[in-house]
């Protein structure tokens, strides 16, 4: 199958400001994309089976994406293969994303994309392993002097996340590299 249409399931609109933003620049032409949010994890866990079913665009893949918060990353990321594959759908139509711990573990992960978002921050250095901060959101908000916000955060940051591999956020570039293999990329 060539892959026409990517359809992104996610648990919040913050991620969906990000993702608009970053999934265009990986995508070839040819390959759309849209991002569907949903109001939290438990909406997203109890209808990802029915949407990814009832989808009627041919060629296309399914890219579910949720935070990992206080669960064990294995369990969630099982617990949402299993709502996948009631789908019905044939496995290679589908992937499962856990930001770790949360979404701004990405953000924390490419620090000099918020400076460039016109956030002041008062740290100097790089954090690393962003994934295992349980507190991502806080950090970013403590580091930015309480500017931070995650919808209009997340849509200013986007347009300046590396894609490259940099990021010290393990999941978003795991995240990335998902993006260009469901797609066909190398």
């Amino acid at each position: 199958m060539t892959v026409e249409n990517l359809v992104i399931l996610l648990e919040e609109p913050s991620a969906k400001k990000m993702l608009d933003v970053v999934v265009p620049k990986i995508l070839p032409p040819g390959i759309s994309h849209r991002c569907i949010p949903f109001q939290g994890k438990s909406d997203l866990e109890k209808n990802i089976s029915l949407k990814i079913r009832a989808w009627q665009k041919p060629n296309s893949v399914f890219l579910v994406m949720r935070d990992q918060d206080s669960g064990d990353c294995k369990l969630v990321k099982k617990k949402l293969l299993e709502e996948c594959e009631n789908s019905r759908r044939p496995k290679k139509d589908y992937l499962v994303r856990i930001a770790c711990h949360e979404l701004e573990s990405f953000y924390l992960g490419d620090l000099d994309a918020v400076r460039k978002a016109g956030f002041n921050i008062n740290l100097s250095k790089k954090i690393k392993n962003p994934d295992e901060k349980s507190n991502a959101a806080e950090m970013l908000s403590k580091i930015t002097g309480g500017e931070y916000q995650k919808i209009q955060g997340s849509a200013a940051i986007a347009p300046f996340l590396k894609l490259d591999g940099s990021n010290q956020s393990t999941s978003f570039n795991m995240l990335i590299s998902g993006i260009r293999k469901i797609v066909g990329l190398p």
